[in-house]
């Protein structure tokens, strides 16, 4: 790999408001270091802007290390870029080349409206969650929790549910715009606890009807999800919250 400072064309969707129609602009982005990741790459972007007097990119960030979900972006036509694992803050510039022409846009979905430029509202994942994505039922203190007995396998499949960091990857790369895997996850991760075990199938039923609330499109079956998801989250959630929302129907 080579550390030669790289020069980038980089066309970026632009947009004001969720009221106003948004385009997409190119800008030439200079003295761009192999090393820095994706973030940072913007970061030069919205400095050169700025030098010359123009409004800087606004897209989402926070931690910086894969862990918030905050930074939502398709990297050519690929939600994060499309390098297996890994969320676009994680993506290093030492994957392109110089002279490279690279597009950046918002999640597209109807239900993550685009506030400005690359940040979206996803405050509707949220809202599924508060639907049913917990456990209310009384488990006692944490030493009481503690002492339940759960199964290796049980523990291992709840603990990769929820390494699903809701960033809406997922949803981005359906072609329909499903929130499953996503939703899956939420509800898989309780599903496989004895904690989570009583609300089970209500949880199930209430967190598809607020999915199907918010908007969001039928699962299509085709993996998109889980080959973007970067925490690998496997679709296997996915059948089980269907069977799930199947056996809920006879538990009255």
């Amino acid at each position: 790999m080579s550390d030669k400072l790289m020069k980038l064309k980089v066309n970026v969707w632009r947009q004001t408001n969720k009221d106003q129609s948004g385009e997409m602009k190119g800008y030439v982005v200079e003295n761009v270091d192999p090393h820095m990741s994706f973030l940072e790459m913007m970061d030069t972007l919205n400095e050169q802007l700025q030098h010359k007097g123009e409004e800087p990119v606004a897209f989402d960030h926070d931690c910086r290390e894969g862990i918030c979900g905050m930074c939502s972006m398709v990297i050519n036509g690929i939600p994060h870029g499309g390098h297996k694992g890994v969320t676009a803050c994680q993506l290093h510039m030492r994957h392109f080349n110089d002279g490279d022409e690279i597009f950046v846009e918002p999640w597209r979905a109807k239900a993550f409206p685009v506030l400005r430029d690359l940040v979206v509202d996803r405050s509707a994942l949220d809202r599924i969650v508060a639907s049913g994505g917990y456990v209310s039922v009384n488990t006692g203190g944490a030493p009481d929790a503690n002492c339940l007995p759960i199964p290796k396998k049980e523990a291992d499949l709840s603990m990769d549910a929820a390494a699903c960091i809701g960033c809406g990857a997922c949803v981005a790369a359906c072609k329909n715009a499903s929130a499953m895997l996503f939703v899956a996850a939420k509800a898989s991760h309780l599903a496989h606890l004895p904690q989570g075990e009583p609300e089970r199938y209500v949880r199930a039923q209430n967190m598809a009807q607020q999915m199907d609330a918010e908007g969001f499109g039928t699962c299509s079956n085709l993996s998109q999800c889980e080959a973007v998801c970067p925490k690998e989250i496997p679709v296997r959630v996915i059948a089980e919250f269907n069977s799930d929302l199947i056996k809920a129907q006879f538990k009255g």
